[in-house]
């Protein structure tokens, strides 16, 4: 083979160093059915791949199979920071590197658009963070194609858990231990607002602590709500979101009370806002690689690409300590 770095190696080259047949590298790569072969010969097909750093050209597969290579990233229509772009951007770069095509398509009210991209331009497979609506997910199920729902995969454990007890662990290493959880008014991300809830709730219980109460806010309620916490005794606040954190922060400033001094308020998301908001907002940041590399590896799994990536993932998240706790 040439030294030259910049040819790329073939399955000439890997059936070469394997010591097997083109075609016999080209059943192992590809999965074939109804071929026999070895362990042993899979193994060091796949081993020789991976020495001589062999990418299968994914671009002219999927033409071959009359597919669009095109990957869905569903963005969801929820302020959640530069994460989903960071992530998607982690995704789109490595996906690349197989000859696949990631489109972003971000979500509307109506989930229109989404609906019409699963529709139209022939996806094999589609990803996103959040649960897809239910339009979407029946247009998922109708072009019969993997979806990948990056929060919910078993590589990145349970982050609802993870994420409920950085919160509560931070609020009670500052004294509180009657806290509340602040839903926003919109029924579309009620799921995601039970979500969070659930962590909360579980690591509020795990520390003997009282039950978390428990309201709906929106900025022509926010003062009244906050004021029946404090009245109540509740002293810390777990947002839905960063969004929500920001209109209990206003109900706070409506009630004429004090953040932290009276009601300390942690988010999730650490969005930009959160910088700018009167306190600075505490929030919790996700790392994007973490979110993209399981993401990724799922992908090469349930496309059956060979030899997924083992992702190295640790903390898929972080307390950012601002002001407001």
């Amino acid at each position: 083979m040439s030294g030259d770095k910049g040819v790329r190696p073939t399955t000439a080259d890997v059936a070469r160093l394997a010591d097997v047949s083109t075609a016999t590298v080209s059943y192992v790569l590809n999965n074939a059915e109804g071929r026999r072969i070895s362990a042993q010969t899979r193994d060091a097909v796949n081993r020789a791949a991976k020495l001589l750093g062999y990418r299968p050209n994914m671009a002219a597969r999927n033409l071959a199979r009359g597919k669009s290579g095109v990957v869905l990233f569903v963005v969801p229509h929820i302020a959640v920071g530069d994460m989903p772009i960071q992530a998607g951007s982690r995704m789109t770069t490595e996906l690349a590197r197989l000859g696949l095509l990631q489109v972003q398509i971000f979500e509307t009210e109506d989930n229109h658009h989404v609906v019409d991209a699963i529709e139209n331009l022939d996806p094999v497979a589609v990803t996103s963070l959040f649960p897809l609506s239910e339009a979407a997910a029946r247009a998922v199920k109708a072009a019969d194609i993997p979806y990948v729902e990056i929060g919910t995969l078993p590589s990145l454990g349970d982050p609802h858990l993870a994420v409920g007890e950085m919160r509560v662990a931070h609020l009670v290493s500052r004294g509180h231990r009657q806290i509340a959880f602040a839903y926003g008014g919109s029924p579309k991300w009620r799921a995601l607002g039970d979500y969070w809830l659930d962590g909360v709730s579980r690591a509020v219980e795990s520390r003997g602590l009282p039950l978390v109460c428990v309201a709906e806010i929106a900025v022509d309620n926010a003062a009244d709500v906050v004021r029946g916490w404090v009245r109540d005794g509740v002293t810390a606040v777990c947002a839905q979101s960063d969004d929500i954190a920001c209109v209990v922060l206003y109900g706070i400033h409506a009630a004429r009370l004090q953040c932290p001094g009276d009601l300390a308020v942690i988010g999730v998301d650490a969005s930009p806002m959160g910088v700018v908001s009167t306190p600075p907002l505490t929030s919790v940041e996700f790392n994007p690689r973490a979110l993209a590399d399981a993401a990724i590896a799922e992908l090469y799994e349930k496309l059956g690409y060979p030899s997924p990536p083992s992702p190295d993932i640790t903390d898929i998240a972080r307390v950012v300590v601002r002001s407001s706790t």
